[in-house]
């Protein structure tokens, strides 16, 4: 087989193969270049509040609030959020453990209403909470874990806000424009399960075949034009 024949039938059969995927790839490429990241995160539904003083006054030191929590941290964060301020002490081993900064003790159950409330005021656009859920297990789209508030809205984008139940904060944004931009995004780069893998033997896979098509392309592209080149050069010289 020669050369010419055996380039042919790689590029065939491989282009077969990788074909749908360099579909995905540039239909993924489409989709990340014409919708704007800050739509897909949802920015523009983020009301602009301004973060509440933290009342120094009242705030327990870090040593006193870490001793009525029963917690022996290796780190401490203070800081304000939509339910007051609040410490957030990591321990060597398991989960961090927020406290209400005046009083070191685990903030109180949030209700369906304040759940509302405060996703309502973290909102910015027209639609309105039309379904507030306690959900017992962050859904993998968070990329969170431990319970959450789900709040829906309204709005053409089918807008989720995820919220903290302790601190009320928004710990994440979905909405239809961004399940539908990680479909795509879940195309381009082969990773159906978590949408973060970039080194798994699937993609690379995928994309050594595609390389094998675009040499066999040259390839078959430099033969033909040498033969086509060779053709011209001998018509020429039986004219003269």
């Amino acid at each position: 087989m020669n050369l010419l024949r055996l380039s042919t039938q790689i590029h065939k059969w491989v282009g077969l193969v990788v074909g749908i995927q360099v579909l995905f790839w540039v239909a993924g490429g489409v989709v990340m270049t014409v919708l704007p990241i800050e739509t897909v995160r949802s920015e523009h539904h983020v009301a602009e509040v301004k973060p509440a003083p933290l009342p120094m006054d009242k705030v327990l030191g870090a040593a006193e609030a870490a001793h009525h929590a029963g917690v022996t941290p290796v780190e401490a964060l203070l800081k304000t959020t939509p339910r007051g301020p609040v410490w957030t002490f990591r321990p060597a081993t398991g989960d961090p453990v927020t406290v209400a900064a005046t009083t070191g003790l685990p903030l109180p159950a949030m209700t369906t209403a304040q759940a509302r409330a405060f996703a309502a005021g973290a909102y910015k656009g027209e639609g309105k909470p039309v379904s507030v859920r306690l959900l017992p297990t962050a859904p993998a789209e968070t990329g969170k874990s431990g319970p959450l508030w789900r709040v829906d809205f309204d709005d053409a984008e089918k807008t989720t806000f995820y919220l903290s139940p302790e601190t009320a904060e928004v710990v994440s944004r979905r909405s239809g424009v961004w399940r539908f931009y990680d479909f795509f995004w879940r195309l381009h780069i082969l990773d159906f399960k978590d949408g973060d893998n970039f080194n798994h033997p699937l993609l690379i896979i995928a994309a050594l075949l595609a390389l094998g098509i675009v040499i066999t392309g040259f390839v078959l592209l430099w033969i033909r034009l040498s033969r086509d080149l060779s053709a011209v050069r001998r018509r020429r010289t039986g004219e003269a």
